[in-house]
Formats: structure tokens, C-alpha cells, sequence
């Protein structure tokens, strides 16, 4: 019985209102024959059998060693300086000073070799993980890592990276449009839509369809709407404030607190859009347009060479 299923679900439902006082029972099962209470049900089921908590931990500390070595290679290879990488990630002034100077140093060839290197061992790790991790909110087999599909993990790092700086740029031009809000609103939403619909998608190999990756992705969307500006705010501080104390070390530890957060908020947002769009009811269905959320006819991840 898979722990996905509903007869798993229905069994660790019915041992927990098992334990629980006559009258609490009778309550609690009326919350969760409705659709707030199935969605939480499902949620806390996706939660536990994905382990949110440690796995969005192994996801950030994957995502700081695949992700920021990209950005320093982009730095390098097209400014010849470390500018737009503290442009993103808000690197303070000592840091930075740092930087600008391990990447003087080194010459194009020599950095673009190292890079491309550290480029291909990250994104193993990082996308493999991911992957993992869609597969386990989804229900699906445990994937299968093969060479052959390593062009998937390669373009998944690429995509995170490239679109932490275009998102940025593109922030930037919307604070000239008018109204400017609004533009914000939509840059923001869109391209982390983008981002965290691009990603599942071309690691589940297809198995699940872009419709129903959209609640999860939508979602992430709206919450970084509301996340993003706050992390303008503190990150800044915090990474001040560690550095004066600790010095880089401290640095990277706010960066991996930081990435954790992210990590945490992507991963709880597949697991409630996963709940919703798999849900019975009315909602449910109307997401998936009456189809299955993941098809009996479509290839498990990382075992098809084209998604889709």
C-alpha cells in the first residue's frame, strides 16, 4: 500500500481518531469530511512522508553550493567582476571586497573550467534531491538517476540561477512603468510561477501535467510576493551583523538560514497544491480539468528522455 494512497491515508486517520476522546472524535471527523479539514489532512500527510523539515534543510545546503558557484562563474565570464553577484544575494561590503578579488585573479579560461566543473557536481546533487522530493509530494516511484538524463539536472541549476538575476533586472525596469506597483506585483508573481513550475515539470519527466503543477507553483508565487520585500529588508542587516561578528563564515551561515527558508516555503507550497489539486471535491477536479492528477500512462521520473 502506497503511503500516497488513500487507503494509507484513511488507515492513519482512522489510528489517530482511534486514541482520541469520544467527543473530540465526532468533531474531528466532521472537520475532515470537509474540505478545509481534507486539505489539512493531506498536507500533513505529504509533510511527514516528505519530511519537510529535514529535507528542506538538505535542499538549501545543496542549493548554496549549486547555485552561488553559477552566479560568481556569470560574474566572471561576463563582467569580469563580482558586481552582479552582490546584486542578488546582498553581499556586504567586506565580502564583497573579497570577492572582486578572487575574481580578478583568475583568468577567464581558468575560472570558466573550474566553474563549468563545479557547475556539473552541484547540479547532480541539488537536481537529484529536488527530484527526489517532487517525487515523494506526488506519490510517485522512487526515481532512478541515470547519466543519460543529466542534461535535466544541468538546466534545472541553470534555470534557478539565471532567474535569480533576470527576475532582479526585470524588477528593476517595472519600478519605470507605470503604475510601478502593479508591474511588481506581476514581474514577481510570474517569474517565480515560472521558476517553480518549470522546475517539477522537467525533473518528474512529465508525469504530472503543467495544469496540475500550477496550484503549487501559484502559490509560491504569492507568498514570495510577500517574502521577497521582507527579505530586502532583513537579509541586508542580518548579513551585516555576521560578518562584523563571525566573518564569512557567518556570512554563509545567514545564506543557508536564508535558503532554508525559501527551500521550506517551496517545498509547503507543492505539498498544498499537491493537497488541492488531488483533492475529491469540486475544487479538485476542476484543476485537473477531471483527469487524474498523475496519469497510469505517464513515464516515471528520470525514466523517459523527453518530458511530456
Amino acid at each position: 500500500m502506497e503511503p500516497s494512497s488513500p487507503e494509507s491515508r484513511l488507515a492513519i486517520t482512522d489510528a489517530m481518531l482511534s486514541r482520541m476522546p469520544e467527543r473530540l472524535r465526532g468533531w474531528v471527523e466532521w472537520a475532515l469530511s470537509r474540505w478545509p479539514g481534507r486539505i489539512l489532512e493531506r498536507v500533513t500527510a505529504g509533510s511527514v512522508r516528505l519530511e519537510l523539515f529535514d529535507r528542506s534543510m538538505t535542499i538549501a545546503a545543496q542549493l548554496f553550493t549549486s547555485v552561488f558557484p553559477i552566479l560568481i562563474a556569470i560574474a566572471s565570464l561576463t563582467a569580469g567582476s563580482a558586481k552582479q553577484v552582490d546584486d542578488v544575494i546582498e553581499m556586504p561590503p567586506a565580502t564583497q571586497q573579497v570577492l572582486d578579488d578572487a575574481v580578478q585573479g583568475q583568468s577567464t579560461t581558468t575560472f570558466g573550467l573550474v566553474g563549468l566543473f563545479i557547475v556539473l557536481a552541484s547540479a547532480t546533487s541539488l537536481s537529484r534531491a529536488l527530484t527526489r522530493a517532487f517525487a515523494a509530494i506526488w506519490g510517485l516511484p522512487r526515481p532512478k538517476s541515470r547519466l543519460v538524463f543529466a542534461w535535466r539536472w544541468v538546466a534545472v541549476v541553470l534555470a534557478l540561477a539565471i532567474s535569480l538575476v533576470f527576475v532582479g533586472q526585470l524588477l528593476e525596469i517595472a519600478n519605470g512603468l507605470e503604475p510601478p506597483d502593479l508591474w511588481r506585483v506581476v514581474v514577481s508573481v510570474g517569474g517565480d510561477l515560472v521558476v517553480a513550475l518549470f522546475v517539477p515539470w522537467l525533473l518528474l519527466a512529465g508525469a504530472v501535467r503543467p495544469r496540475n503543477l500550477l496550484c503549487g507553483a501559484l502559490l509560491f508565487g504569492v507568498v514570495m510576493l510577500f517574502v521577497r520585500p521582507a527579505t530586502g529588508v532583513f537579509l541586508p542587516r542580518a548579513l551585516d551583523e555576521s560578518a562584523q561578528r563571525y566573518g564569512s563564515i557567518g556570512v554563509a551561515f545567514t545564506y543557508l538560514a536564508w535558503l532554508y527558508c525559501i527551500s521550506f516555503i517551496f517545498l509547503a507550497c507543492s505539498i498544498l497544491g499537491q493537497a488541492i489539486t488531488t483533492d475529491e471535491g469540486r475544487v479538485g477536479e476542476w484543476i485537473r480539468g477531471g483527469r487524474p492528477a498523475v496519469g497510469k500512462q505517464t513515464p516515471q521520473p528520470d525514466q523517459t528522455d523527453a518530458p511530456g
